[in-house]
């Protein structure tokens, strides 16, 4: 599951469709409504927020902001509760730190020059 910590800012743009298909997917589970990855840890964030269907509705508006900022066409109707603030969902350093190093890998092996 690719639910990243990292701000969408930083993906290219394979990773931030990921990151939307993921996060949409996510949602669908929040729901009910797919049985896929109900335990995944990445997920167990959303599930243990107090309101999770608003918590996964304000990361993929962020996800969705991104992705107009770069002229991509996302569906913003697919976002069931889309809002501007949650209570924040605490991420240590340490997986910040993992993501960043993982997505690194990623983009080099992807060959592009800018990182």
């Amino acid at each position: 599951m690719r639910i990243w910590s990292i701000h969408p800012s930083y993906l290219d743009w394979k990773g931030l469709g990921a990151q939307w298909r993921e996060a949409l997917l996510a949602q669908q589970i929040l729901l009910g409504s797919t049985r896929g990855w109900k335990n995944h840890p990445q997920l167990n964030r959303f599930k243990e927020h107090s309101e999770p269907i608003k918590a996964i509705g304000f990361y993929l508006l962020h996800i969705y902001k991104e992705s107009k900022k770069r002229n991509y066409n996302y569906d913003f109707s697919k976002i069931i509760k889309p809002v501007s603030s949650i209570r924040k969902i605490p991420i240590n350093s340490g997986q910040i730190e993992y993501e960043f190093k993982i997505l690194m890998n990623r983009l080099n092996k992807r060959s592009y020059n800018k990182f």
